[in-house]
């Protein structure tokens, strides 16, 4: 079900170190989201799975559009987003609209790693937040090897939850969606992973 879960820094760098800290795994750098004012590093979390890491690039201009993930907004780090996987995208776009639930354009993404290695995606557009982020994005690799098969190894996601004031229609829309993630009762929308990691059992929000 999780592709990848989202984890937003003010400082990509302080963001990776402190990471490496707390799991004992120091992530791989990703790269850069052009255009966006983006980039990435990732830790595996699984054989399709992985802990994607974003901040703002201080190598890129002022985008022109605000960041993803309320990166431009962003004082502390916070597991903002999560992607499931799915095999064809317009047709989960038509059926979810028919469903009432407004997932966005499907918009087609890449980025280099730095051996030069291209990456690319088709995905539904992250800057659309349904239920406060706790309703995830969708995303389909193609033929590109899957990030999680180069991403940093030793960690392993062992349970994925959420909280939000409003449980049982969260509830509705996900199962609209076809998507099991259990979501409990909280102050506010929260994320909420549990990863094994060379340092012990970690719990991060």
């Amino acid at each position: 079900m999780v592709d990848h879960l989202v984890y937003a820094t003010p400082d990509l760098n302080r963001g990776i170190d402190d990471l490496e800290k707390l799991l004992g795994v120091r992530a791989t750098p990703g790269g850069q989201h052009l255009g966006i004012g983006t980039r990435n590093a990732l830790i595996a979390l699984g054989p399709t799975t992985y802990f994607e890491i974003i901040g703002p690039d201080p190598e890129q201009p002022e985008p022109e559009k605000p960041r993803w993930f309320g990166l431009d907004n962003l004082r502390v780090p916070q597991l903002t987003a999560w992607f499931a996987n799915a095999n064809d995208l317009g047709k989960l776009v038509t059926h979810a609209a028919e469903q009432g639930v407004k997932l966005g354009t499907v918009l087609a993404g890449s980025r280099r790693r730095p051996d030069g290695t291209l990456l690319s995606w088709l995905a539904t557009d992250p800057r659309v937040v349904i239920a406060d982020g706790i309703v995830p994005g969708f995303i389909n690799w193609g033929p590109t090897v899957h990030p999680a098969r180069n991403a940093a190894q030793g960690a392993t996601l062992l349970d994925f939850r959420a909280e939000h004031p409003d449980p049982a229609s969260v509830q509705k829309i996900l199962a609209r969606l076809g998507i099991d993630l259990p979501v409990s009762t909280g102050m506010r929308a929260t994320l909420i992973a549990s990863i094994s990691a060379p340092k012990g059992l970690v719990e991060l929000r």
